[in-house]
């Protein structure tokens, strides 16, 4: 099997990209839980 060897510009955005995935991912969960305490809750 043959690897694929990054360069550090590559590996660097690699990191980024994941980093705003999380971020992006993160988010949306703190959005449902919002919506969701506020669904349960009333919302009066």
């Amino acid at each position: 099997m043959e690897r694929i060897t990054l360069t550090e510009a590559q590996k660097k955005s690699r990191r980024s990209r994941n980093l705003a995935l999380g971020l992006v991912l993160a988010g949306l969960v703190l959005l449902f839980y919002v919506v969701t305490l506020i669904k349960i809750g009333g919302g009066h």
